[in-house]
């Protein structure tokens, strides 16, 4: 059986009334709806920030035309030691290849023509793998009669130094060790001329 003052209590935790110096909130005295929806989501946003801050972002590319080109030391097909530092004073070709990039191999046998053709001014010619097995890059290497060292570049370190997309990329380097220009795509034999001559000290 309800009572009066239980009925007049229910009304008074309906709207909100003052029962017993305590505010009872009803509908009329609820927060905005904007509130609980605000305060449900705020902990994803803080985890959200909090993860971003965390998670490693990529660096910049250290690769600029007119400054020093990206140290690197590693280890070529063939397992031998392959150090851009240890052709400083020679005109360098650093060529990013795969054995699946179909522009490379319009490339490769430009490339072997300027390597034979400079080699009296010096020019190195340095391959770098892109994403690429090493049985792969071999074949391909065999295939093309490339006379140069190339080398796989594992977790792509290189690549991100010098800011790849994806192959062919080229950077042609001065004998100061200062990238003098590079070639986003494929090499023309005109781009290839043009290149080098800023690199062999023809221009």
């Amino acid at each position: 059986m309800t009572t009066a003052r239980g009925t007049e209590a229910s009304m008074t935790a309906t709207t909100g009334e003052v029962l017993g110096g305590a505010t009872v909130l009803g509908g009329a005295g609820r927060l905005p709806r904007a509130y609980y929806v605000a305060a449900a989501i705020a902990p994803f946003l803080v985890l959200a920030v909090w993860g971003a801050a965390l998670l490693p972002r990529p660096a910049p590319p250290l690769a600029r035309i007119g400054e020093p080109a990206p140290a690197f030391v590693l280890s070529d097909l063939d397992g031998n030691r392959l150090s851009l530092g240890d052709l400083r004073g020679h005109p360098v070709i650093v060529n990013f290849w795969a054995s699946s990039c179909a522009p490379c191999v319009d490339e490769f046998p430009l490339l072997t023509s300027a390597a034979a053709a400079h080699r009296g001014d010096g020019l190195a010619v340095v391959g770098i793998v892109v994403r690429d097995s090493s049985v792969a890059a071999r074949d391909f290497l065999a295939r093309m009669r490339a006379t140069w060292p190339s080398a796989m570049d594992p977790g792509d370190a290189v690549a991100m130094q010098y800011g790849i997309i994806g192959p062919p990329d080229s950077f042609f380097i001065g004998r100061d060790g200062i990238v003098v220009s590079r070639q986003i795509g494929p090499l023309s034999a005109a781009d290839l001329e043009r290149r080098l001559a800023g690199i062999l000290g023809e221009e």
